[in-house]
């Protein structure tokens, strides 16, 4: 098929910045080739929508169901909007991105107050919890009414299910529920071997914002209620908060082709692993200091400020903290070998300089 669109890129440029900025996954490319043509009935009443709910049973269980939405700041808005009344409050960590990275938008658009915990390594404990869950009888103060646990976090470290199931049954006891935001949740499976139910619907979570767009997908996450007990209408709430694709088959298809064959293990899988082939070559270098545990996809780092400015010329990546000189690399799905040698090099090099 012709088209006049031109390339406007290298494709030979690699970077280390975010696994956002990796392409489609090839097979994710088919799959929407296979969805298009012909007609369908829009808005989510199509077939492949139909067809991902039963993938969404083998992976999370019978009565859990799937609401696609375009990304995950919108699938974290529905999911705690969901979750939440309009004197709620959600406990979170400091440095989650519902916090950090979301420009405001579940307190703006969801109307709820974040509850933040500072935390050494990006997760949540009962303990750390309790320093924000109270007051829910005080007129003057939020109602905290949800916790919202990251997996894995944003430091690259990942809750065991042992984990997950003792903060979602603090919360629980607090009359309180549990969302997680899984923007990267098949790289928290591949990581610890386990299948996604071990530490979402088998311990106790009652909602959970599923990724596709940082493992392969184009674009599209979805909202998969794993307690229809604990959310009230979620087909209004997507709605009301412009997640509701009309052209639905091209999310859902994409989710299906991810799910259908391992795609999401696969891709996951291959970016841990150069993630530790990162970490172990940077481990060997002089002058570089590793932060946290390399669990999942990321290493965050600390490095001579003029070193990393001098390195992002020749790859991308960005500053964690920047007067720390701390900074993150990424490894995405595409990230090669050679890529990870490469960088390994080039930061020798400026370190030499």
């Amino acid at each position: 098929m012709r088209t006049d669109a031109v390339r406007h890129h290298d494709p030979q440029v690699r970077g280390f910045a975010s696994d956002n900025y990796a392409g489609a996954h090839p097979e994710i490319l088919a799959a929407l080739a296979v969805a298009n043509g012909g007609h369908q009935i829009a808005y989510g009443e199509d077939a492949y929508t139909d067809h991902l709910q039963r993938l969404i049973h083998s992976h999370f269980g019978q009565s859990a169901e799937a609401f696609p939405v375009f990304n995950g700041t919108g699938a974290n808005v529905v999911a705690l909007q969901a979750l939440t009344d309009r004197w709620g409050a959600v406990v979170a960590a400091e440095t989650a991105h519902i916090n950090v990275d979301e420009g405001g938008a579940p307190e703006r658009v969801a109307g709820l107050k974040l509850l933040t915990v500072p935390t050494p390594d990006g997760k949540l404990t009962p303990e750390l919890i309790d320093r924000q869950a109270f007051g829910w009888d005080d007129e003057h103060r939020a109602m905290p009414q949800v916790v919202s646990i990251t997996q894995n976090t944003e430091l690259g470290t990942v809750y065991t299910p042992d984990e997950i199931r003792a903060i979602c049954e603090h919360a629980h006891g607090h009359g309180m529920k549990v969302h997680l935001d899984g923007a990267r949740i098949a790289n928290a499976a591949a990581s610890l071997d386990v299948p996604m139910r071990a530490f979402t619907n088998a311990v106790g979570v009652d909602i959970l914002s599923f990724g596709g767009t940082k493992n392969g997908m184009l674009f599209g996450e979805a909202v998969v209620v794993l307690n229809p007990d604990a959310v009230r209408h979620m087909k209004h709430v997507r709605k009301m908060s412009m997640q509701l694709a009309s052209k639905m088959r091209f999310v859902s298809v994409q989710l299906e082709a991810l799910l259908t064959r391992d795609l999401w293990l696969r891709n996951a899988r291959h970016s841990n692993a150069m993630a530790q082939r990162l970490a172990a070559g940077v481990r060997e270098t002089d002058g570089v200091e590793i932060l946290h545990a390399v669990q999942a996809n990321a290493v965050f780092a600390r490095l001579p400020h003029d070193v990393s400015e001098r390195l992002q010329k020749r790859y991308r990546f960005y500053f964690w903290d920047e007067p720390a000189g701390d900074v993150r690399w990424m490894c995405s799905f595409d990230t090669t070998e050679e890529d990870v040698d490469g960088f390994l090099l080039a930061l020798k090099e400026e370190l030499a300089r």
